[in-house]
């Protein structure tokens, strides 16, 4: 579905990415993990057309998406969830999930699109008039799943989603992406967590230093070995 061939990208005259490939297989939960500062933001952006690549090619379906425009995303079916929730804080958490059906193609199934959300996040119909600013961190992190969803995407990319999360609140957010997966969503999953992020996944992809260092299927993956790797031991 995504294919990544050979990118190169990077900040001005820094390179992060180093020749980098990878494939996103349709229907399929696909993880990418890695330490700070492995290039797995500066991946996504150069995905989502926030950063032109300076070599390379970046596909989906066939056609290449390099140089579509961020705001253009969802007419390729395509949503990231982005790391810190970013939600609009003064607006209520029903303006914030419209907002993820702001395109025109996508206003005719919002109603039924929220109905969704409202169902799969049961809490966010209970707080839908409530501002996005007083919810909690965990509460937040639902509301922008539900965004972003909002377009039905068939490719959902979501950056840590994790981070700074109660384990309470973990295991609900792992128990949705179980869900979401078994709805045949093809899924990319950025994340520090690494036993909860193979446990869910169908291929795992460790980076180091802007560079694939290992790319498995997830239930090969020796976790021990996949920690030697992550701390460059």
């Amino acid at each position: 579905m995504l294919e990544i061939r050979d990118v190169r990208a990077g900040y001005g005259a820094i390179n992060v990415l180093w020749d980098l490939s990878l494939t996103i297989e349709p229907g399929k939960l696909t993880t990418i993990i890695g330490p700070n500062g492995a290039g797995k933001t500066t991946l996504l952006r150069a995905v989502m057309g926030l950063i032109k690549p300076s070599q390379g090619t970046i596909s989906l379906n066939g056609g290449p998406l390099t140089g579509t425009p961020t705001w253009k995303m969802t007419d390729v079916s395509m949503a990231m969830i982005p790391e810190g929730r970013m939600t609009f804080r003064d607006m209520t958490v029903e303006e914030n999930l419209m907002m993820g059906a702001f395109a025109p193609q996508h206003r005719a199934a919002a109603p039924a699109n929220l109905e969704k959300s409202y169902q799969m996040f049961p809490r966010l119909r209970e707080r839908r008039k409530q501002l996005a600013g007083s919810l909690s961190g965990g509460e937040a992190q639902m509301l922008a799943m539900a965004r972003g969803l909002m377009s039905d995407p068939k490719l959902l990319i979501i950056d840590e989603p994790s981070l700074g999360l109660a384990p309470v609140m973990v295991n609900e957010l792992f128990e949705i992406l179980k869900r979401l997966k078994g709805d045949g969503r093809t899924i990319v999953l950025v994340e520090q967590n690494t036993h909860r992020a193979v446990g869910v996944a169908d291929h795992v992809y460790l980076m180091q230093s802007g560079k694939v260092v290992l790319s498995q299927p997830a239930a090969d993956v020796d976790l021990d070995h996949l920690h030697k790797l992550y701390f460059a031991r």
